[in-house]
Order: structure tokens, then C-alpha cells, then sequence
């Protein structure tokens, strides 16, 4: 790397970010003042639709104002909607494993914080824009993190606003959409802020495009898990349950529980499998009664691995030697079986 964090100038980082009350014109001429003509940024972002669309925005405000931006995500994009996102909006990205640190001058995080991830550990971010809970020892030349709102792209899009440009329909689209799908259709906890912006994006958004990302649930590699979790769905009483056995990818158990909350009947989706030598079990509820994080934590918590989420969502995962010592002889299925009968 060109420096790193022992390096930076202490006096010019912030230790905590902005004070709610900061104008948004103010935080933008302070990450102007970052960068320059010479600089080449990273933007490293968990690439899904809101963290895609605020590196985009990013990339956007530094038009013209520094030499390069590469965006660079740390995992692999495999959901069906996410490939249509990517694709249909054209992003411009690469995975991290081509990200060269000698050629960056100026470093980014947007939509994630240094500890959510070892790959973000390594690091010198000058810039932090995000919506999740402030993590331990944040410290960064520009850091602006707004935990009440309920996408990143809605810092982004206020961004955009004050600095006058008016979004080409192709970064609407992915910020309309990040909004979108953060706030889980403003189902999930969102500000007044977050529906304005979602408002002005309106018009600029192409929304054939928003109904095709939507409708894009499956490739032809998943087709066969669809398939397979069809003919194992079990019906008990007002939820689905489903165990896959080995998975290739532990992202279909999550695609398969929201696929089965499409079911009339369900008000519960649960979904199971082996990966990695873990069991993942996804859950997910739409009723007034019950707690997909409770559930996940009453049945899993004291197994030794992890377990919890909120109402609505929730995911255990538990080496699966440690399963099979619980499940004492029987099939993993039947024991988990056994288990969401008497905890449902």
C-alpha cells in the first residue's frame, strides 16, 4: 500500500462520525476536499443492491474530481435478482482478488464498516458512509454513518441532491431499487428521509427494469434446487419446512425461505442445510405472533454456534458435529423435526 494507518495524519481523522445536525453541504465539501485530480480511489463494498448502488453514487460524486474509481466487492454476488441488478444496471466492479493496493491512493467504504468483515480489516479507509450500528474504534478522514435510516442509498441520494446532479436513469434505477430493498418496501424501520428520497428517485427510474431485477428469483445452476426443495417441502400447520441435505452454496437457503413465505398457508418459512461442515437453518415469519430471532436462539443458542435476528428474520448456524451429537442417532431432518414442533 502507498501508506498505511500508522501513517495518517491523526489530527485529520474523525474518531466518531458527523453530528446529526451537520448539513449535508458541509459533510460534501469535506469529501471533495479528500481527493484530487492524481488520486485513484477504491470504493470495497459487500456487494448487494444498496451497497452496489452507494459505490455508484460515490463514484458519480468524484466525477471529474479525481483520477480513477474501481469499485471492488468482497463477495461473491450469487442470487438471481443480485446477477440481474449487476447486470441490467451495468455495474462496474470487481471482485477484491484484483484489487492491486500499490496502484490506490485513497480508500473507501460505503454501506459497511472496517469489522464487519476480516477483508475490510486490512485497510486504511479515508472514507465511511453507512447505515449500521457505529462499530468499535471507527476512525477515518470522513466518516458518516446515520444508523435511524433505512438504506445507504439514501445518504447517497442526498449526496446527489446537494451537490446539484441529477442522476442519470441507470444510477436512479440502482438507488431507487437500494432504497427498495433495504427497507424491505418500508416494511423494515425507515425515516421520512428515506421515503423522500425514494420520491425524487421516482422520476427518474426505470421501472421496467426495477420489475425485472424483482422477477429475476432464479438462474439455470438453481433450477435443480428448486426442484429438489419442492419435492421436500413438509406443511406443519402454518409453516414450511424444508432441509436440503448438502448445499453448494448456502445462499439458496435463503432464497428457498423467502420462495416458500410465497405460500398462501405459511405464515413460517424454514430452511435447512449442511455446509461446510455447519448446519444453517434460515428462518423466516409473518405473523404478529412469534420471533424468528427467538426461535433461532431458543434451539440453537446453547449449541455452540450462532443464533439469532429479528422477528421477521433469522439464521442459526451450528458445526454440524455438534448436531449430530444432539440428534443422538436419528436423522438431522426428523431431529429438526422434532425440534421446531415443539418450539412453533
Amino acid at each position: 500500500m502507498q501508506r498505511d494507518k500508522e501513517t495518517t495524519n491523526a489530527e485529520a481523522l474523525m474518531d466518531h462520525p458527523f453530528a446529526r445536525s451537520t448539513p449535508t453541504i458541509e459533510k460534501l465539501k469535506r469529501l471533495w476536499e479528500l481527493v484530487n485530480m492524481e488520486d485513484v480511489v477504491a470504493v470495497l463494498i459487500n456487494a448487494d443492491p444498496d451497497s452496489m448502488a452507494s459505490a455508484m453514487a460515490l463514484k458519480r460524486l468524484f466525477w471529474r474530481r479525481v483520477k480513477k474509481v474501481w469499485i471492488y466487492h468482497i463477495n461473491p454476488i450469487r442470487r438471481a435478482d443480485n446477477l440481474a441488478f449487476a447486470r441490467l444496471l451495468r455495474m462496474d466492479q470487481q471482485p477484491i482478488t484484483r484489487l492491486r493496493p500499490s496502484k490506490i491512493s485513497k480508500w473507501a467504504i460505503v454501506d459497511s464498516q472496517p469489522h464487519h468483515s476480516e477483508q475490510f480489516a486490512d485497510y486504511p479507509f479515508d472514507i465511511i458512509i453507512d447505515h449500521h450500528p457505529l462499530g468499535p474504534d471507527i476512525r477515518a478522514q470522513f466518516v458518516d454513518i446515520k444508523v435511524e435510516y433505512g438504506a445507504n442509498s439514501t445518504i447517497m441520494t442526498e449526496y446527489l441532491r446537494a451537490a446539484k446532479i441529477k442522476p442519470s436513469p441507470r444510477l436512479a434505477t440502482a438507488l431507487f431499487y437500494g432504497i427498495k430493498t433495504d427497507t424491505d418496501n418500508f416494511v423494515r424501520e425507515s425515516l421520512a428521509n428515506d421515503v423522500n428520497a425514494f420520491r425524487y428517485l421516482y422520476q427518474f427510474t426505470n421501472m421496467n427494469i426495477i420489475k425485472k431485477i424483482e422477477s429475476s428469483e432464479m438462474t439455470r445452476k438453481t433450477l435443480a434446487s428448486y426442484q429438489l426443495a419442492m419435492d421436500r417441502v413438509r406443511i406443519l400447520h402454518n409453516t414450511a419446512f424444508v432441509y436440503m441435505g448438502d448445499v453448494q452454496d448456502p445462499d439458496i437457503l435463503v432464497i428457498l425461505a423467502d420462495f416458500f413465505m410465497k405460500l398462501a398457508e405459511a405464515t413460517w418459512s424454514i430452511t435447512a442445510g449442511i455446509w461446510n461442515k455447519t448446519l444453517i437453518v434460515i428462518f423466516r415469519n409473518a405473523g404478529f405472533r412469534g420471533n424468528a430471532g427467538k426461535l433461532a436462539e431458543n434451539i440453537f443458542g446453547q449449541m455452540g454456534g450462532s443464533a439469532g435476528g429479528h422477528k421477521g428474520a433469522a439464521r442459526a448456524e451450528v458445526p454440524i458435529q455438534i448436531i449430530e451429537q444432539e440428534a443422538k442417532g436419528s436423522e438431522i431432518e426428523k431431529f429438526l423435526l422434532h425440534a421446531f414442533r415443539g418450539a412453533l
